[in-house]
This record gives structure tokens, sequence and C-alpha cells, in this order.
């Protein structure tokens, strides 16, 4: 079955899981069709990535590409894993939060290396072996941590969008300055007339004034220290919970409360059953 933009998903599985192949070094092949989309996406934009154009930077037609890859699409699945490589760094000592936070600045690290990253959208792109090797790394620092499994899964999640987020800003001025060949900062230094208009806002003026955007914040430094913030307050509250430690409603004993799932109110099963049927009989 085809996904909307027209690429089989089962050979996009074949051609990332398979591995490239190096092939003849004097010929074609789709570790070098590969690595040549790459260097034309870096240079241009994904936006501006066609067949012809990987052709021409090897030197072949675009149909002796096609031996190799089924078309854009799909070399474009193949681009993302091969960008976003391998990730033999050291784990950084520490708890959980210092190896989250690696994992998410080696991830900006990649993106800002090839913005066009933040571009592959979709719910239905294939990964391959290094986007699962990256995913899994994230996964198994937040699995220790108290949080419930979907928490885990949430929260990796919540982090890899975080980045791209953030990525695509440079994208974004990567393809302004691009036309326009006037950096971002030039262009803001440029509108004085503008700036003028907006003694009409106080709040805008008075934070003006007080220096407020004289020196502003790093966005992916500002922003990933609040995402951290909020998972260290979760996983404190999961903590929390399962250190505590009640008595159960039927008999007394002490009933040590777990991160995941319901709140337990008895000791044992039996001592529900016995609940139960005291409440029946009431």
């Amino acid at each position: 079955m085809r996904g909307a933009s027209g690429r089989d998903p089962e050979r996009s599985v074949e051609l990332l899981w398979a591995g490239a192949g190096r092939g003849n070094r004097a010929g074609l092949s789709l570790e070098r069709i590969v690595q040549a989309g790459v260097a034309v996406a870096d240079a241009e934009g994904l936006g501006d990535l066609t067949m012809q154009k990987v052709a021409d930077r090897l030197g072949f037609t675009a149909m002796s590409l096609y031996r190799h890859v089924p078309g854009r699409e799909h070399l474009i699945d193949l681009m993302y894993d091969h960008a976003i490589g391998a990730d033999p760094a050291p784990e950084p000592e520490g708890g959980w939060r210092p190896r989250l936070e690696a994992c998410a600045r080696r991830s900006w690290q990649r993106h800002q290396a090839h913005p066009w990253l933040a571009e592959v959208r979709g719910n239905r792109r294939v990964p391959g072996p290094n986007t699962m090797a990256v995913f899994e790394r994230m996964l198994s620092v937040l699995a220790d941590t108290g949080l419930r499994p979907n928490e885990v899964v949430a929260a990796a999640e919540l982090v890899g969008r975080f980045v791209d987020t953030q990525a695509l800003t440079l994208v974004e001025a990567a393809e302004e300055e691009r036309g326009s060949e006037v950096s971002n900062r030039e262009w803001w230094e440029a509108r004085d007339s503008l700036y003028a208009k907006f003694d009409r806002y106080p709040t805008v003026t008075a934070l003006w004034e007080a220096g407020g955007f004289d020196d502003p914040e790093d966005p992916f430094e500002f922003g990933l220290r609040r995402v951290l913030d909020g998972l260290e307050l979760l996983i404190r509250e999961r903590d929390e919970i399962s250190d505590e430690i009640t008595a159960c409603q039927m008999c007394g004993a002490p009933v040590r409360q777990t991160a995941a799932g319901r709140r337990r109110a008895y000791c044992s099963r039996a001592c529900q059953q016995r609940a139960y049927r005291r409440r029946r009989s009431s």
C-alpha cells in the first residue's frame, strides 16, 4: 500500500534496513546517491532537492539514479537516517537529566549541521536504524525514572519535537537569507520606521527601555531548560507517590503506593474482596 506521497513504505523499509552498500568507488551506488542528496539539501534546502540535481552532482543522468532508489521521497528517507548518523558519544555521568540533555544537544547539533532535517515531516515516514538508535537511547534514559511507560514515550517525543521546532527557525532563516542575501539580524536592524510606532504599546516600551531586548535569551537553551524542568517536576511527583505508604482500608496493613497505575486502597486482593462483600451486604 502506498502513502499519500506515492512512496511505498515496504520499499523504504527494504532500502533503510538492508544497508546502502558501497559498490564500486568509480561507479554509482546507493551510498553515493544518499551522500550527494545530503550535500544538495545542505546547500540549497530540501525544497530545491531534485533527482536531477543529485545526478548532476554525481556526473550521471537522473535515470541512472532510479536503478538504486525509486524516487525523491525514498531518497529523503535515506538521507534523513544518514544525516541523523550513529551516536557513539559516551554517556555523561549523573542521573537522567544530564543524560537526556546530552541527547537533546546532540540532536540539536545534527539539526544545525543539516537544517533541512526539520523539514522532513509526516507521521508515516519509516524510521531507519540510526533514527531508531537515537530514539532507543532517549527512551533508555527515561525508562528508569519512575514515569509510566506511556509517559516515557511522551517525554522522549516531547524533547524530540522541541528540537524539531527550534530547528525550523534555522530553516526559515536560511531560506530567507538565500533569497535576499541579507542576514536576519541586518534585516531587523534596518526596521527603524517600524520601531518608531511601538511607543503606543506600554509593556513593549517598558521592557525595551529596561533592556529586555538587548541581550535576548538563547531560544534553544531557555526552552530546553524549561522542558527538562517540567519533566523533573513530574518525575519528582512520581517518586513521592512511589515512596508513600498508606494503610489498607480493610485491615490496616501498610500499602506501598507505586508510581504507575491507580492508587491502592488495599494491601491484597483478599482485602479488596472482603471490602467488596461488606459493601454489598450493608
